[in-house]
C-alpha cells in the first residue's frame, strides 16, 4: 500500500544511483522508497535535484508546497496521461450551462450540509438541516448558493465553542489565523485540498473547471468543489479528536501578535493523525467491500467525471457513522 512523504524540516532531496534520500539540516538521512510513495507534501522550504524531479515524473507522484502559515502554495504534478479533450469539453459545457452548473453546485453544498449535520449530531448540538436544504432548493444564482453554504457553515462553527473542552473558537479567522483552532482548521483545509487535487490529475477531470466556487487564475478551484464535502470528515473529526483527547495542546502553536500557528511538533501530530485518516478503511456500502479514506475522493471524483459524461447522475458522499 502507497503512503504520502511528509517533509516538515528544512533540507535537500536528491538521488543516488536508484535511490532517494531525504537529508535535513542536521545531516540526518533519510531513505525515500517512491514506488511506495503516493504524494510528497513540503511544510518547510526543501530542494529537489533534476534527477530526483525526473524519478518522481516516473512514477507520477506530485509534490505540493505549503507557506509560513500551513497554506497551500502549489504543486509540482509530473507530466498528464489522464487528459482526455472529451471530458474537459463535456465539463466546460456543465460550466456553462447554468442549470447543469447550478445543479452541481447544489450538490456539494447539500453534502456539506449533511456531513455537518452527522457531525454536530455526535455531540448532540440542534442543527437545523431542513431549513438549509429548502434554502437551498430555493437558491437560483451560484451567488446565491454560496450564501446558503456561508450561513450554514458559520452556524457550524459557532457550535465549535460547545464541542471543545481546551480551547476557545470564538470566530473564524484566516492569513493568519489568530488562535488555536482557526491554525487547526486553516492547516488542515490546506491538506485535504491539496490531497483532493492529487486524487482529480488520476482521473479525466481537469482541476481548473468548478462549478461552485468560480474558477480563477492560479488556482485549481474544482478541488475547493470537493474538499467542502470531506471537510467534516477529513479536518473536522481529527480536530475534535485531537483537541478533546489532549492530544494536542498550547504548547504545539507558535503565537505572535496577530497570529497563531502550529510548531513542528503540533505540525507532526496533525500529518500523523490525517495521515491515519487516509488510510482507515470503511466498507463501502455500495461497492460492498472495504475502501480507504483517501480512496473515498477519487471514487467521489469518478462520480463526478461519471455525471458529466452523463453516464450516471452525482450525488455527493454522505457519512453514516
Amino acid at each position: 500500500m502507497k503512503y504520502n512523504k511528509y517533509l516538515n524540516s528544512e533540507g535537500k532531496v536528491y538521488r543516488k544511483e536508484n535511490t532517494v534520500y531525504f537529508i535535513d539540516i542536521t545531516g540526518k538521512k533519510t531513505p525515500i522508497p517512491v514506488e511506495k510513495i503516493y504524494a510528497i507534501y513540503c511544510y518547510k522550504e526543501v530542494s529537489f535535484t533534476s534527477s530526483v524531479v525526473i524519478l518522481l515524473a516516473k512514477y507520477n507522484i506530485p509534490i505540493h508546497y505549503f507557506g509560513r502559515y500551513g497554506n497551500y502554495v502549489g504543486t509540482f504534478y509530473p507530466k498528464g496521461e489522464n487528459y482526455s479533450g472529451k471530458v474537459i469539453v463535456k465539463q466546460s459545457e456543465n460550466y456553462l450551462n447554468s442549470e447543469k452548473r447550478n445543479y452541481l453546485a447544489k450538490e456539494f453544498v447539500k453534502g456539506s450540509i449533511l456531513n455537518i449535520s452527522k457531525n454536530l449530531n455526535r455531540y448532540k448540538l440542534d442543527y437545523d438541516k431542513e431549513t438549509y436544504l429548502k434554502m437551498l432548493e430555493k437558491a437560483n444564482r451560484i451567488t446565491d448558493i454560496m450564501n446558503v453554504e456561508a450561513i450554514m457553515r458559520n452556524e457550524y462553527y459557532g457550535n465549535f465553542d460547545k464541542i471543545f473542552k481546551n480551547f476557545e473558537y470564538e470566530k473564524r479567522t484566516r492569513r493568519p489565523p489568530e488562535n488555536e483552532i482557526n491554525s487547526l482548521i486553516s492547516f488542515g483545509n490546506s491538506l485535504l485540498y491539496s490531497t483532493v487535487i492529487s486524487e482529480i490529475f488520476n482521473t479525466h477531470l481537469t482541476p481548473s473547471v468548478s462549478y461552485l466556487h468560480e474558477p480563477v487564475e492560479r488556482r485549481y478551484s474544482l478541488a475547493l468543489d470537493l474538499a467542502d464535502v470531506f471537510k467534516p470528515i477529513f479536518v473536522d473529526r481529527i480536530i475534535f479528536n485531537l483537541i478533546n483527547k489532549k492530544i494536542i495542546n498550547e504548547n504545539h502553536f507558535e503565537k505572535d501578535l496577530n497570529s497563531c500557528l502550529l510548531n513542528d511538533e503540533g505540525r507532526k501530530i496533525f500529518l500523523t493523525a490525517y495521515n491515519e485518516r487516509l488510510q482507515r478503511t470503511i466498507k463501502h456500502r455500495k461497492l460492498n467491500r472495504n475502501v480507504s479514506y483517501q480512496r473515498l475522493l477519487r471514487l467521489e471524483c469518478y462520480k463526478l467525471e461519471k455525471h458529466i459524461m452523463g453516464i450516471e447522475q452525482y450525488s455527493p458522499f454522505v457519512i453514516w457513522w
